[in-house]
Parts: C-alpha cells; structure tokens; sequence
C-alpha cells in the first residue's frame, strides 16, 4: 500500500517512519545476517536491528494507542521511539541505532513544538551522528558510525527545508559510505562485504525518504555490493566500532540494562574498557544499555552492579569454531521436540530451566516482542517447539512468532496460556516422547484445567469490576479480573484462596515475588492446610516478578 507522503516531522512522521524501517529490515534482514563479519562473524546483525526496531514500533505503538482523542505530540512520539530503542537493543549495532535515535529524539522533542521543518531534521541527524560515535569507547572507521556521520555531512550540505529533500541527502551519503567500508575494513575487504550495521542504516533512512516522499528509495545491494575477495578469504571477525577481537578474541558478548548515575556510568564505561572490547554505552537519564565483549562475563555484570541495578542480562558465547573463530563448524543435531516459554522473574526461569523449557524474561512493562520470541524458539533448536506465552496480552505476539517459526520449518503448538501458573501445570505433564499432537493435548487440558489468580498493588485510581480502587490499595485478581480490593496483602491473598478453592481443587501453587511479605506464603499454606482436606500448596520464588503474588489451583 501506498504511504501518504509527510510535510513535516511529526508524530504520526514518526510513527510511520517506524513502521516502514521495521518492514525494511525484514526484508533485508538475511541478507544484512549473511554478510556480518565484523567485529565477529555471527551473523545476526539484521536480526539485532530487525529487534530493535520492533521494539521501538511497539512503544510508539503504545503511545499512540493511549490517547483516545487526537494524537500524541512529537516530543512524546520520539522519546516512546527512543526509549524502545533502548530496552530492546540487541548487539552491538542494534546498541548503536539506540543511541542514534535517541540523539534524534533529543533534537526533536525540544521546544514542544507540534512538527519540524528539514532544518530540524538536519541537525537531529548531526546529533545522532555525534552522539553515537561518543558512545563507542574506540570508533573505528568504516563502520555503521562512518556511515551515520556521512549522513549527517550530506544533510548538513543540503540546501533548503524540507524533510523530504534532506531525508534524501541523508540516504545517499550513507550510501555512498556504505560503498566505501570495505576499502576502510581490512575484515571487510577480505570478506568481500560491506559493513552489515552500515547496511542496516541505509535501510533504515531509506525508510526515511519514503516516509517524506512516499516514494521507495533504491534497493541498496547487500551481497551483490561485494567487492571481489582474494582466493581463499572468507569472513574474518574483528570487533565492529571497537579495536577488534579478531580470532582468539574475547569468549563472551554482555549485554545488560542499567539503571544508574551518569558518574557510576563513566566510572563503569573506565571498568569494562580494561575488561573487554566493542564496548558501547548508550543511554541517559538514569536508564543505560550496556554491550561489550569480554573474557570474564562475570566481571563484567559485577560491574554493572558496582555501577547500579543491572538487568535484562543477556550473555553469548563465542564458542569453539562460532562467533571469534573462521573455522568451518559441526551443525548442532536438532532435538526433536522443546518448550518456549516467556516468564515474568528470574526465579521462574530458573524454574522451567530445570524443567527443560527455553525462557524469555518479560519485565513489568517491558513486554517481549515477537522476535524475541521467534529468537528463543530458534535458540531451542528443536524440530518441534511448544510455546506457553502465559499472559493473555502476548497472544497476538505469540501467534505472530509462531508463524514466522513456521515459515522456516520448526513446527510450533502455541497454547494460550495466560499466567506463569497455567505454564508450570503444562509444564509438569510434558512428555517429550509422546506424539506431539498428544503431548500438546494433554499440556493444553493441565493449563485450562489451572485457575489463576495475582495480589498486585494498584498504580493509580480505576475503576474496575470490584468498585473503585486508588493508588496503593492491594488488589486480587482472578482469572484477570479484579475481584477484591484491600489495605493488606495477606488478607487479600488469603480471600482470593478461598474464592478459587471455593469451587474444588487438588493443588494449589504459590510463586513469591520479592516485595511479597515474609510470612505470607507460611499463612496461606496453614489456611489451606486446616481448611481444605487433601489439597497440596506448591512455593516457588518467582523474583522481580511485578505481581506480589501469583497463585494457581488445579
């Protein structure tokens, strides 16, 4: 479908320009995976941008979906863009498109204004340049921050203002450097590719001058832009706007989330600079995204929690004959059959990891995206995968992942699981040597047959099914309806226990998270111990979970 051409930047500019990057790295995403060999050869440069970006759709997605009336301002539509960028960036040039578009996000939301005019857009690309390259500890040339600094000098250089013009200028100085890498890399030019974050971009201000012209901008060649390589070369790592690793470099990527002071975090860029290489800090405001490569992971989160609270932590080995190494590789065997599971806190995923099952963490707020999805079921490595979303709201993001697993052959079962709990009861009947049709049966009736109910405190005045409820009081849901609302969260919990038990039950399971008081889970095991006969109480520790309380009864 054709898109309506933009005259200024606003947010509905915004909101498009998300949209149209985020299909354009999809199409490009293998390709831009094929040619990533630097700073390591992993290949999954476009799937960290792909990621990225999705992320970044999603909370625009969400701050447009807020307002019943009108639409959201400029300023709230970049910084949603900016922020999403930021929590789900992956990699290394995924980390850097963060910090591209949050220097964007900087120029544009100041002054307050409704839209801007190509002299806007023109210094937001000069600061999303400049602001980048500070994020690299060791910017190297011929990289996706060369690229980014090209467009920003042709934009600079583009006469008159509007956005469509200097969208365009942008587009094909990044183009014209993206050409340029291999005779920048020596990695590059070995591997006869360009750079595969530089690609990216190019996609991604591609998006740009279509949003403004409504016209789609030139297919940028990916593997057809190759340079000729030498006889015998093939993709050699080295570190992307980093000194590189090369061969023999750094075993482990981090990645992490921070919350910290801006003094703790040049202390930590100082830290992890000794540690490691392709360290890139992006961020502010108290919220920072971490990436680095290193030998020691373990010293590299221990900094961070020196620092302030890590989390998301995200940690890869470059193993024997992967990432660090040009060696050809065994294919890993696929199993036959895996469960993908998202859980809300670290205790439960160390839970269903014991149990077997791939997670993905969802923090409160923090929802994952269906590419994160697609991600662990391709992590699992099984020709069957089974996915227990276990939250009502990600089914639409689930059913979207399992169709992509699908089209690249994994056959996938999605059951709609709708709470931790209902995932544990699938969980406990999985038999992997059963018939996949059967085992997927017999998960789905433990899950539905599994009522479920959470104690949370209330963020701020609603109403809801049970009367009106303010900031602060303690809520019980069941089956994802408020039912009761409270002062104590005992007290609510133990009258939520009564309400489900009140229809029968054989089990009931508790998961703890850590602002749940001490003594509540010992209460409700003596309440249902001398109020119901024959019913077995389960406790799990669920961790930084959102919920005080998560309860299931089978």
């Amino acid at each position: 479908m054709a898109q309506v051409p933009q005259t200024f930047f606003d947010a509905l500019a915004v909101r498009t320009w998300c949209g149209l990057a985020l299909e354009s790295l999809g199409r490009a995403r293998e390709e831009i995976d094929a040619i990533n060999v630097y700073p390591v050869a992993d290949g999954d440069t476009g799937t960290n941008l792909y990621l990225t970006v999705e992320s970044a759709v999603a909370a625009v997605e969400a701050v447009f979906t807020a307002y019943d009336v009108g639409k959201p301002t400029l300023a709230d539509a970049v910084r949603a863009m900016a922020h999403g960028a930021l929590i789900g960036a992956r990699g290394n040039s995924g980390t850097i498109l963060a910090q591209l578009l949050r220097g964007m996000a900087q120029v544009l939301a100041d002054g307050g204004t409704a839209h801007t005019d190509g002299a806007g857009l023109r210094l937001a690309l000069r600061t999303a340049a400049d602001s980048a390259r500070q994020a690299v500890a060791h910017p190297v040339e011929g990289t996706v921050l060369t690229v980014a600094s090209a467009a920003a000098d042709a934009a600079g250089a583009a006469t008159g203002d509007d956005c469509g013009a200097i969208a365009r200028a942008a587009f094909e100085g990044a183009r014209a450097a993206l050409a340029a890498t291999p005779g920048q890399l020596a990695a590059l030019e070995r591997a006869g590719v360009v750079d595969a974050g530089g690609r990216g971009l190019v996609a991604v201000l591609g998006a740009l001058v279509e949003t403004f012209t409504g016209e789609a901008a030139p297919v940028v060649p990916g593997a057809s832009a190759r340079v000729r390589p030498a006889p015998g070369d093939g993709p050699v790592g080295a570190g992307d706007c980093a000194d590189g690793p090369g061969e023999g470099g750094p075993a482990f990527e981090v990645i992490y989330l921070l919350e910290a002071e801006d003094a703790a975090v040049a202390r930590l860029r100082d830290r992890l600079d000794g540690l490691g290489d392709s360290l890139v800090v992006v961020g502010g405001d108290g919220l920072w995204n971490v990436h680095v490569h290193v030998d020691d992971a373990g010293a590299a989160v221990e900094a961070g929690v020196e620092a302030g609270r890590p989390y998301r932590i995200r940690i890869t080995h470059f193993g024997a004959g992967d990432a660090h190494s040009t060696g050809e590789r065994t294919p890993r065997e696929r199993v036959q059959r895996a469960v993908v599971a998202v859980v809300p806190g670290e205790g439960l995923a160390g839970l269903y990891g014991e149990a077997g099952a791939t997670t993905v963490l969802a923090r409160p707020g923090e929802p994952p995206a269906s590419g994160e999805l697609v991600e662990a079921v391709r992590r699992a490595h099984a020709r069957e995968v089974v996915l227990l979303p276990n939250d009502a709201d990600l089914r639409h993001t689930a059913a979207a992942a399992a169709e992509q697993a699908r089209a690249e052959g994994i056959r996938v079962a999605l059951i709609p699981t709708r709470s931790a709990v209902q995932g544990i009861a699938a969980l406990a009947v999985h038999e992997p040597e059963r018939r996949f049709d059967e085992d997927v049966v017999s998960m789905t009736s433990a899950a539905g047959a599994t009522r479920h109910a959470e104690v949370a405190v209330a963020e701020h005045r609603s109403w809801t099914s049970a009367g009106i409820c303010q900031a602060g009081d303690v809520l019980g849901l069941i089956d994802g309806d408020v039912a009761v609302i409270g002062a104590d969260v005992t007290a609510v919990a133990e009258t939520v226990l009564d309400r489900m038990l009140a229809s029968g039950g054989e089990l009931v399971t508790l998961v703890l998270g850590d602002e749940a008081p001490g003594t509540i889970a010992e209460h409700l095991e003596d309440r249902v111990r001398e109020a119901y006969l024959a019913v077995d109480t389960v406790v799990y520790r669920g961790g930084r979970q959102g919920a005080l309380l998560l309860i299931g009864v089978e």
